[in-house]
């Protein structure tokens, strides 16, 4: 599906290593260290405010660290020779201009991003969106946004994807639809590190799971072992019993 790769490529290992940032008084992320490996998706959790966004926003360069360090491969993201061709990243999926068309959009992507011409077919076929190519971006629901926002990330054919919240606005068939994309690409060999709050997909999607909270990562374990340390509890239930402040909240 990706060219056929089948082995880990170069610049897909991510490092966060002692990150920390403070916005005046308030600390975002705390001495978070944690590393994601080819060929895994790893799941990044916590309640709002947990300080995962900051701490992707420092992976890709748009907030500088306090402290501590951000990298691919031993490379801050500036410094990646053709970002893009590395990481294809969705933080927001609103950011397309709404008179273009998806195609439209998709080939200014291309030229900035200095990708190859024929992948915008590809990736629009690819996240099931030939059909609406020459739809006005403005009369995409949520979810088409979802798509074109994935399409825009995998236009260069990059080894790692970073995706926050990328469920948001799909229906049950397309979360089934990005589970199994996601797994395909992590089988090649990539990297996928994706944020999320629907906790019960986490558990179907990831190997790895990272909780934040208050700034501090408080747990980088596989999903099987951190649920083998909690008798016949759900991701969601260890979720809760690590963050309690969020638990003394529903109570």
């Amino acid at each position: 599906m990706y060219n056929d790769r089948t082995h880990p490529t170069p610049s897909s290992r991510i490092t966060i290593d002692r990150l920390t940032k403070a916005f005046g008084d308030v600390t975002a992320v705390q001495d978070a260290t944690f590393t994601t490996e080819p060929g895994t998706i790893t799941g990044f959790l916590g309640p709002n405010g947990a300080g995962k966004t900051t701490t992707l926003r420092m992976l890709l360069g748009l907030v500088r660290p306090t402290s501590g360090a951000a990298t691919i491969d031993g490379q801050a993201y500036r410094d990646l020779p053709r970002p893009r061709h590395t990481v294809g990243a969705v933080l927001e999926s609103s950011d397309a201009y709404p008179g273009r068309t998806a195609r439209q959009h998709l080939q200014i992507e291309s030229l900035a991003a200095e990708a190859d011409a024929h992948r915008i077919d590809e990736v629009l076929g690819l996240v099931d969106l030939a059909h609406a190519a020459k739809r006005r971006v403005g009369t995409f629901s949520l979810g088409m946004r979802q798509r074109l926002a994935l399409a825009t990330a995998l236009l260069c054919d990059p080894p790692i994807l970073i995706l926050d919240e990328p469920t948001n606005g799909l229906d049950p068939e397309g979360v089934r639809w990005l589970r199994r994309l996601l797994r395909e690409f992590a089988d090649e060999g990539r990297t996928v590190l994706v944020s999320s709050h629907i906790l019960a997909e986490v558990a179907q999607t990831v190997d790895r799971v990272l909780i934040m909270n208050h700034g501090r990562l408080i747990a980088n374990d596989t999903v099987e072992h951190l649920l083998a340390g909690h008798d016949g509890a759900s991701l969601e239930d260890v979720f809760f019993d690590l963050t309690d402040d969020r638990q003394e909240a529903i109570r």
